[in-house]
Order: C-alpha cells, then sequence, then structure tokens
C-alpha cells in the first residue's frame, strides 16, 4: 500500500494483482447496466418555458394597477415555481387532459399499490384514482428555473412523446388560466371590499367638512380669499394707523412753525413760500414794494414827509394783515393737527379691538387647521379610493397576467430514459472505481499477511527463502508402482517435477543450509511454523525428496508427539517410532523406513495414546543421543516439529538444533503471529535460515510478483492454473 502521496506506479501494481477482483466488481455492474438498457421502456421528455414578464400591459401603461402590480424578485420566480408545482395546477391538467382513464396512469401508482398491499380488495373510489393520478403525474414532472433569469422550464417525461408535449403545454395553460382566474377574483373582491370602504370614507369627507363650516360660523372665520377678514382688517387699520401718524406728526410740524413765524412782523421769503399762502404772498410783495418806496422817499424827501409817513402807514397796515393772515394760518393748523390726533387715537383704538379679536380668532383657528386637515384627509382617502375603484372595475373588465409562454413543447425526437451514453459508461466507471475500492481494500486486507519475499524480509529482518504454490492446486502426475514413502501426490511433488517453481524454492532450502554450514554445523534442520496446518509437513516430504534425490543421505524425523502428520502422510502402516526410540525400547534402525525411490530414511511418530510430556521427551538425553548419532550417519536430518505458538515442543529441543525453517502460509498467517513466534522462541531467530511461504496461489503469484512470475513460467516451461 502506498505510503505517501499519490504514486500512480504502486496504483498501478495495485490494479494489476488485483485484477480479477476489480472485474468481478465491473463486470456485474456493466451487465446490469447493459440489461436496463435493453429491457427499460423508453421514456420522453418535453419541454415549455413559460416566462415571468415583470413590465406592464401596455393597454394599462397608464394606470397603476390594483392587484398583482408587485415587482418580482428571486423569490418571487421561485413562488411561481412552487405554483406549477402544486397539486391544483396538476388536478387542473389531469381533468382538462382526462389522465385518470389514461392506460398510463391506470395502474393507479404507488398509493394504490400500498393500499392493495394492505389486503383492500375494494374498487378505487373516483377521488383515490385522482389522488393517485395527481401522484403519478407529479413523479414525472419537474419545474425549474432558469438560472437567475425570469423564465421557468416545466418538463414531463411519458413514455408517449406526443402526450409529454401536450401535458407540459397543459400545465402552462392551466397555470395562465389559474393566474388570470387569481387576479379576476381579487380583482372582483378588491373592488366590492372598495365599494364599501368608498361608502365610509364619503360619509366620513363629509361629517368633517360640515364641521369645518359650523366652526368657522360659530367663531366668525370669514375667509376673503386673501386670508383671513381679521386679518385683513388687520392689516389695512394698521397700515391707515401709520399713515394717520405720519399725518399727525407733519401737521404739528407745520402747527410749531406757524407758531414760531407769528413772532416775526415779517416773514422771509423762504417761510413764505414753505407757506404757500397767496395773501401772505401779495402782501409781503406790497410790503416790500411800499419799503423800497418808503426808503427812496426817505432818502428824496425826508423821513418826515407826509408821502414818507403815509408810506409808513400803509406799511404798518401790511404787517398787521400779514400778522392776521399768519394767526389765521396757524389756527388751521391747529384744527389740522387736532383732527390728525384724534384720528390717529381712533385707529389706534380699533387696532387694539382688532388685535384683541385676531387672538380669540388664533385660537379657534388653531382648530380650525385640525378640523380643515381632518376634512382634507378623509376628502383624498375618498378621491383615492374612488380612484382605485375606477381602476379595479376595469381590470376586473380586463385582467391581465405577468406569466406568458415563450416556447411551446414539441413532441421529443430522442427519448430522455434510459441514457444509454450515460448509463453503460458510467456502469464501468462506477464499476472500475468500486473495484479498485475493493482492490485496496483486499490489498489492506492483504497488508496484515505475507505475500512476498518483500513482505516476509521487511517485517521479520530474516530471508525468504522460496514461495511455495499450493501443491493440491498444481498438476499431479500419475504414482509409479514402485513409489516407496512418497506415495501421495502432493508429498512427490518436487520429486516428479525437479524443473517446477515449486522444486526451485526447496533447493533454495538446501542451498541456505549449505552455506549455512561453512560457518557452523547445520546438518540438523528443524522444520517449524507458527501455527498448525500451515503445509510444513509436505514441505519436509518434498524437501527430503528433493535432497535425497541429489545423492545425500537424509535422515527425516517426526517430531511432532501431539499430531504425527508426517508419518500417516509418508508411513501410515508404522506401528513403532521416536517414542520407543526414546523410551530404550527399540533402536533407530529398528523403526526407520526407507524411501525405495529416493533414499531418504523416516523415522516415524506412532501415538497409541494422548501424551502430555512431549516436552519432556523431546528434551531428554535420549533425543539429543539420536541427534548426534544422526550427524555422525547423515549428511542432513530433517525433523517435522509441531507449530512454536499453541505447543511448547520447539522451545524444549531448539538447543538440539543447529537450524530452522519456518513454514509460513501464503496469505492467511498474519504477521503479528509470526512476529510473536519468532521473538517468543529461543534461538529460533538466531538459527533461522529463513522462511519459506507455502500455499500461493499461482496465478495471484504471478500477478504478484509481475515480470518474475512471467520468468518464472517461460523458464520452466510450467504454466500456472486461473486463480
Amino acid at each position: 500500500m502506498p505510503s505517501g502521496g499519490f504514486e500512480i506506479a504502486t496504483y498501478v501494481k495495485i490494479a494489476q494483482r488485483q485484477w480479477p477482483t476489480i472485474l468481478a466488481v465491473t463486470l456485474p455492474l456493466v451487465m446490469l447496466a447493459l440489461i436496463y438498457v435493453l429491457t427499460a421502456q423508453p421514456k420522453f421528455t418535453a419541454y415549455a418555458t413559460l416566462l415571468i414578464d415583470t413590465r406592464k400591459n401596455q393597454l394599462l401603461s397608464s394606470q397603476q394597477q390594483v392587484v398583482g402590480d408587485q415587482v418580482f424578485d428571486s423569490t418571487g420566480v421561485e413562488s411561481q415555481v412552487e405554483i406549477l408545482k402544486s397539486d391544483s395546477i396538476a388536478l387542473a391538467v389531469i381533468r382538462d387532459l382526462k389522465l385518470v382513464d389514461d392506460p398510463i396512469f391506470a395502474d393507479g401508482g404507488l398509493i394504490r399499490s400500498i393500499i392493495n398491499l394492505f389486503g383492500s380488495d375494494e374498487p378505487a373510489t373516483p377521488a383515490e384514482k385522482e389522488q393517485a393520478t395527481v401522484a403519478a403525474f407529479e413523479r414525472n414532472l419537474q419545474i425549474k428555473r432558469v438560472g437567475l433569469t425570469y423564465a421557468i422550464e416545466i418538463s414531463y417525461t411519458s413514455t408517449d412523446a406526443a402526450k409529454s408535449a401536450a401535458i407540459a403545454n397543459a400545465i402552462a395553460d392551466a397555470y395562465t388560466t389559474t393566474e388570470l382566474e387569481s387576479r379576476y377574483e381579487a380583482t372582483k373582491r378588491a373592488s366590492k371590499w372598495l365599494q364599501d370602504r368608498i361608502r365610509e370614507l364619503r360619509e366620513q369627507a363629509t361629517v368633517a367638512e360640515a364641521e369645518v363650516q359650523k366652526f368657522r360660523s360659530d367663531n366668525n372665520i370669514i375667509d376673503t380669499g386673501r386670508g383671513l377678514l381679521t386679518e385683513q382688517q388687520l392689516g389695512d387699520v394698521n397700515a391707515q394707523l401709520v399713515s394717520a401718524r405720519a399725518a399727525t406728526a407733519e401737521a404739528k410740524a407745520r402747527l410749531d412753525r406757524i407758531n414760531q413765524l407769528s413772532k416775526e412782523d415779517i416773514p422771509n421769503a423762504t417761510v413764505t413760500d414753505a407757506l404757500r399762502d397767496d395773501v401772505i404772498t401779495r402782501l409781503r410783495a406790497q410790503y416790500l414794494d411800499l419799503s423800497a418806496r418808503q426808503a427812496d422817499f426817505s432818502n428824496r424827501y425826508g423821513a418826515t414827509h407826509a408821502s414818507v409817513q403815509n408810506l409808513v402807514r400803509q406799511m404798518t397796515e401790511i404787517r398787521r394783515s400779514i400778522r392776521d393772515e399768519v394767526n389765521r394760518i396757524a389756527e388751521t393748523y391747529k384744527s389740522e393737527y387736532e383732527i390728525a390726533r384724534t384720528r390717529e387715537k381712533s385707529l389706534q383704538d380699533s387696532l387694539a379691538s382688532l388685535v384683541t379679536s385676531a387672538g380669540t380668532t388664533g385660537q379657534a383657528q388653531v382648530k380650525l387647521r385640525d378640523l380643515t386637515s381632518s376634512a382634507q384627509t378623509n376628502r383624498n382617502l375618498y378621491d383615492t379610493f374612488l380612484q382605485r375603484f375606477m381602476e379595479a372595475t376595469q381590470q376586473q373588465n380586463f385582467p391581465v397576467t405577468d406569466a406568458r409562454l415563450i416556447s411551446a413543447a414539441t413532441p421529443p425526437k430522442r427519448k430522455s430514459s434510459p441514457k444509454t451514453i450515460i448509463i453503460v459508461p458510467g456502469a464501468l466507471a462506477l464499476g472500475l472505481l468500486l473495484g479498485f475500492a475493493a482492490a485496496l481494500g483486499r490489498e489492506k486486507l492483504g497488508a496484515r499477511v505475507f505475500r512476498t519475499a518483500a513482505d516476509v524480509e521487511s517485517e521479520t529482518q530474516v530471508e525468504c527463502l522460496g514461495i511455495l504454490p499450493n501443491a493440491a492446486r498444481l498438476p499431479a502426475a500419475p504414482i509409479p508402482a514402485t513409489a516407496g514413502l512418497l506415495r501421495t501426490a502432493m508429498a512427490r511433488q518436487a520429486v516428479d517435477a525437479p524443473f517446477s517453481r515449486f522444486s526451485e524454492s526447496l533447493r533454495a532450502v538446501k542451498v541456505a543450509a549449505d552455506i549455512s554450514a561453512m560457518n557452523r554445523q547445520s546438518r540438523v534442520i528443524g522444520i517449524v511454523s507458527a501455527l498448525p496446518n500451515e503445509g510444513k509437513t509436505t514441505v519436509v516430504a518434498n524437501l527430503a525428496g528433493t535432497i535425497a534425490a541429489s545423492g545425500r543421505t537424509v535422515l527425516v524425523i517426526d517430531g511432532d508427539l501431539r499430531n504425527p502428520s508426517l508419518t500417516r502422510l509418508l508411513a501410515p502402516e508404522a506401528r513403532e517410532g521416536l517414542i520407543e526410540v526414546l523410551s530404550g525400547s527399540r533402536s533407530v534402525a529398528d523403526v526407520t523406513q526407507v524411501d525405495s525411490e529416493t533414499g531418504f530414511r523416516l523415522l516415524p511418530a506412532v501415538l497409541n495414546k494422548r501424551m502430555w510430556q512431549t516436552a519432556e521427551l523431546l528434551s531428554s538425553e535420549a533425543m539429543a543421543s539420536v541427534f548426534e548419532a544422526a550427524r555422525r550417519q547423515f549428511d542432513y536430518v530433517l525433523i517435522d516439529l509441531p507449530p512454536v505458538l499453541p505447543v511448547v515442543d520447539v522451545r524444549a529441543v531448539s538447543s538440539m538444533i543447529d537450524c530452522f525453517v519456518m513454514v509460513v502460509e501464503w496469505n492467511k498467517t498474519s504477521r503479528q503471529a509470526v512476529a510473536e513466534a519468532l521473538d517468543g522462541t529461543e534461538f529460533l531467530r538466531d538459527r533461522l535460515l529463513g522462511v519459506i511461504l507455502n500455499k500461493a496461489s499461482p496465478a495471484q503469484l504471478q500477478r504478484l510478483e509481475g515480470y518474475k512470475g512471467a520468468y518464472y513460467t517461460s523458464y520452466y516451461h510450467e504454466r500456472p492454473e486461473a486463480a
């Protein structure tokens, strides 16, 4: 299994090793997909498109609609989608197209099937049939919004292309009709409500306006168009008062000036011009003329001359006349001044009265404004509702809808399901994916067992001497009549096929023993396993035949005193063996048997009853003597030992054995069991020649080993059978 990142080569190797698993998962899925595609009834999907048009209808563009003038947003469009999916639209289409009696919907659908499941044999009522038709109808209906637009796509699927198109168009028509009816009913209800409301508002406006008029009359509030009469009078009197005050001031100034002039004999020319009095002007002119003549006569005749005196008398008379005229004018100015003062005081009194009256009117006007505002509000409401009523009446006579069909459904030319181009490749892809997942699972499970030499060496730090194919699944040659102890196909596999991978792996054990013998004595070789039934007995029998066939002397000892499977395989008729030798009743030569074909000797173990002291027998001095004698007499001594983990016999005899070979069942024995066996037995790891993986599947082994499997096959002309 890959431990790091994404390593393509690693996954390719997994696929090569596990291709039967991938194929076993993928092939059924593809076959099911093909069967479904070939047998499923084709279905056709028709599409129609509605547009929710938010623009106002041109005929009503100048009027505000009473009902349905909302602006659609995203939520509004989704709401229309749900309306299209509703049972009311479905029922309208079903009743319009009479789909209850249509063969496509005649089976009653799921609801009827559930009812029948509980044993109801009563015929379906019209309501039940209609309900079942609605359920079947909605299962094949799909309504969705087109992106973020105001368009809504209606699609319907059935086994009849023409019927799919007819139903899709009927859904659009039913929606439009329903919207029109809904809009008409809403407008009708709005009109009736507006009528009642208008009647109430008319009465309220009339009452409010009457209250305004009554309040004006009670408080003498008169509106002249330019404002209230009181305000207008107040303004006029105030203006007149200002004018009167100016006139009074002017009269006073003239009076003061005339009083000052009255103290002078003759007013100067400036004053005369200011007075603008013809009498004074004429008298002054006469006076000036007489004064000039008097001065001339005085110079000419003297001041006492009668003419001069006469002129003086005339001048005195003129001065008196001027003074009388000035006094008369002063009295006139005084009279005018008094009149101006009287008028000013009258206007001031009138102004004060008007101000008092205006204050009272102002307080009343506050209440009047409230009454007027209320009356105006009621009148505006009445006018507004009256206008809305007229618009509602027009909408009722000419209802419009915001939805319109922009793309009508047509009978589809191609089926929509089953989609062969999607289903079959999809099934293939899914099968490959699931198959590879199963392959990864098997690889993960395989990581807990041994399947390759690399697994053994990385986990145990011990050399893997070879991988033996399962002897029971290898081709068996006919057993010759001259066969000795090797009388079964499994026991003589190495002898019958000396060029096979099975034999080559066993020869690797002999080579390992020979190499080990260069450094230490390696004549006694113990064949062990961590657990029972890992095939060590078969390995011992074939290894003995392989070594003996090379011309070496070999003694095979069945050291499994609890379950002597080697004796049952090679010498089932034996009656005496190792136990008798260890007890001293028989010698090794008396109980050994010789294989007439290869020449190796067998020291069997015969159990007449169950024994509990097997460890004591194997660790006894008698057993040590047997090994010592065997070392001197034979080139190789092979002893078939019990499994390491269940019993302690291997620990008992381990000190007498030169080296060990551990047999591990391929793809079955856990790595934990092997590690426990190696670490729990004294001297076993130190004296271990290596590990043999046994009972491997030839076909799987070829996939696992890649190029090595192909080399083994081509070189030895051996074709492994399929796994």
